[in-house]
C-alpha cells in the first residue's frame, strides 16, 4: 500500500514490530527525524527575569533630608543672615597705630567700626595679640587709628594678614563723645550697623522624556513575565520599557537637583537655556568641601571638620550619606576608638553591651556637641552615575544638616519651617508641573491623533533650594 504523502521515513507496518521504516532514528543528527523530533519541543525557559542588579532605582535621597512645595515663579529668591558681630580679615598696617580693614578695596566690605570701640588684634604669622582703643574711624579709606592698652604700638606684628573684631566699647565717666567718624560720613560719632542679609536665587528648568510604542507591538506577547521596582508584571514588554522609562524619569527628577548646573553666561555656548544651581554645585560655591578623608588619620581629620562646623551654625544634629569607602572609612575610624581602647567608646551607644561582639557596622555617634546619623548613598556607589569615578573629583559623602529655618511662605500666607534642603515645583490652580504624564497617538486608549502608535509622555518643572549652603559638607576625593 502507498501512503502519499509520506511525513518523514515512518511507514506503517500491519504488525507490532520494529523495523527500520516505522520508528523515528536519532543516531543521524542531520536527518529529518532527528530535526523534526528536537522541534517538537520547546526549550525551558525561567518565566521571570533575573534581577542582577537589585533595585536600579536611585531616588529617595531628597525625600529622607527634605520637603517638597510648589512655586508660581520662574525664581526662587531666598535671603540668608550674615554674621552678627564685626570682623575683617587680611588687614594691614600702614603705620604702628593705624589699621586698613579692607586693603583691597573691596565694593561690599565697609568700615563700620566706631570710635572708642575697643578691638582685639590678631597677628596669624606670629601669634601675637592685642587689645585696642579705636580713636577714630574713617569711613572712607577703611583706616581706624587705634591706641593699644598694653603696647606703645603695634610695631612688632606683621604688617599684613591681620584679624580684627570688635568687642565692645569704653567712654570716661560723664564724659561725651568727642572722638568723631571722618571721610564719609564726617560729623557722625558712631556709625549704625545696618543689618544685611545675603541673597541667593535658583530657576526650575523643565524635565522631560518620552516613551513611544506602535500599536503592533502592544499586542506582542513576550517569553519572560517581567516586574519591575514600580510593581509592574504582565508578559507585554512595551508595559516594561514604559514602567522603566517612568522609573528613570523619576530618577531624573532627583539628578537633576542633585548634579544641576547653571549656565555661565560668559563661557559656555548654551542660550535660550540658564540651567539650575545642585546640591553639589551650591556646596561647592557657599559651603565646604574635604578633601581626601580617609580613616588612617583618625579622629584627627574629623575633628577638623567639627573645628569648622563650629564656626558656622553649629547645627547639633547631621546626616552623613556616603559611598561605600567612605562609609567603611568612618566605620574604622569610630572601631578603632571602640571600647578597650585609648579613649573609647561607651557600651550600649549602638545597642550594644560588654558582653556581645560591637556592631561595626556604625549608624549614628556622637562627637563632641555633634550627633551624626551615617548611611550609605546609592548613588554614589551606582557603577553607572557617581559610583563610576574613583580618585579624583570624585564626590564621595556629603555631610547634611538636619536643621530646619522659618520662614513666610507667601502662597500660605504664614510663617512655616523648612528643611534647609527642600525641592521647589511649579504648580497653580491651573496646572501641577510637580510629575506630569499624558498619552497620545491612536494605540492604548489614547485618541488624540492618527498616529499608529501609543506616546507616553512625562514632564517636571523644578528647583532645589540649598539654604544655608555653609552648613553643609562635600567629601571629595584625591
Amino acid at each position: 500500500m502507498s501512503l502519499n504523502p509520506q511525513f518523514g521515513k515512518i511507514v506503517p507496518s500491519q504488525s507490532q514490530q520494529l523495523l527500520d521504516s516505522n520508528y523515528l532514528q536519532f543516531d543521524d543528527p542531520t536527518g529529518a527525524d532527528f530535526s523534526s523530533f528536537a522541534q517538537q519541543y520547546l526549550p525551558e525557559i525561567y518565566e521571570q527575569e533575573v534581577e542582577r542588579y537589585g533595585n536600579r532605582t536611585l531616588s529617595g535621597f531628597l525625600r529622607m533630608v527634605g520637603a517638597e512645595m510648589p512655586m508660581t515663579s520662574d525664581q526662587v529668591i531666598w535671603s540668608e543672615q550674615n554674621r552678627l558681630h564685626i570682623a575683617y580679615d587680611g588687614c594691614t598696617l600702614p603705620s604702628s597705630l593705624t589699621i586698613d580693614v579692607n586693603p583691597t578695596a573691596a565694593a561690599d566690605v565697609q568700615n563700620v567700626i566706631s570710635p572708642n570701640s575697643t578691638i582685639v588684634v590678631l597677628d596669624p604669622a606670629t601669634g601675637l595679640e592685642a587689645k585696642c582703643l579705636v580713636t577714630d574711624s574713617n569711613t572712607t579709606t577703611n583706616v581706624i587709628t587705634i591706641q593699644p592698652y598694653t603696647l606703645n604700638n603695634l610695631s612688632t606684628f606683621t604688617t599684613s594678614g591681620l584679624k580684627v573684631f570688635v568687642y565692645g566699647s569704653e567712654y570716661a565717666k560723664g564724659s561725651s563723645v568727642t572722638n568723631g567718624v571722618t571721610g564719609a560720613n564726617t560729623g557722625d560719632q558712631f556709625i549704625s550697623v545696618e543689618p544685611s542679609f545675603q541673597q541667593y536665587a535658583n530657576s526650575p528648568i523643565i524635565v522631560r522624556s518620552k516613551y513611544v510604542v506602535n500599536g503592533s507591538d502592544m499586542a506582542q506577547i513576550g517569553w519572560v513575565e517581567i516586574a519591575t521596582e514600580d510593581g509592574s508584571s504582565g508578559y507585554l514588554w512595551y508595559l516594561k520599557a514604559e514602567s522603566e522609562t517612568r522609573l528613570r524619569f523619576e530618577d531624573y527628577l532627583e539628578m537633576v537637583c542633585v548634579e544641576g548646573e547653571k549656565v555661565d553666561n560668559l563661557v559656555s555656548p548654551i542660550t535660550g537655556l540658564k540651567g539650575t544651581q545642585g546640591l553639589f554645585a551650591a556646596i561647592e560655591e557657599r559651603g565646604n568641601v574635604n578633601v581626601g578623608f580617609t580613616a588612617a588619620a583618625g579622629l584627627t581629620a574629623f575633628d577638623d571638620i567639627l573645628k569648622n562646623l563650629d564656626t558656622q551654625g553649629a547645627i547639633e544634629e547631621n546626616m552623613l550619606f556616603l559611598n561605600r569607602q567612605t562609609s567603611l572609612d568612618f566605620d574604622d575610624m569610630l572601631a578603632a576608638i571602640s571600647s578597650g581602647s585609648s579613649g573609647g567608646t561607651a557600651y550600649g551607644l549602638f545597642e550594644n553591651s560588654e558582653e556581645m561582639a560591637l556592631n561595626l557596622g556604625f549608624s549614628g555617634f556622637r562627637r563632641g556637641s555633634y550627633d551624626f546619623y551615617k548611611t550609605d548613598w546609592k548613588y554614589l556607589n551606582d557603577a553607572s552615575t557617581r559610583g563610576g569615578i574613583n580618585g579624583i573629583s570624585s564626590i564621595e559623602g556629603v555631610l547634611i544638616p538636619a536643621g530646619t529655618s522659618t520662614v513666610y511662605d507667601q502662597i500660605l500666607g504664614t510663617n512655616i519651617r523648612r528643611p534647609f534642603l527642600h525641592v521647589r515645583y511649579r504648580a497653580s490652580q491651573a496646572d501641577d508641573r510637580r510629575m506630569k504624564s499624558w498619552l497620545t497617538g491612536s494605540a492604548g486608549g489614547a485618541f488624540t491623533s492618527t498616529l499608529d502608535a501609543m506616546e507616553v509622555n512625562f514632564l517636571s518643572e523644578r528647583c532645589l533650594v540649598t539654604q544655608a549652603a555653609n552648613n553643609f559638607v562635600l567629601f571629595k576625593g584625591v
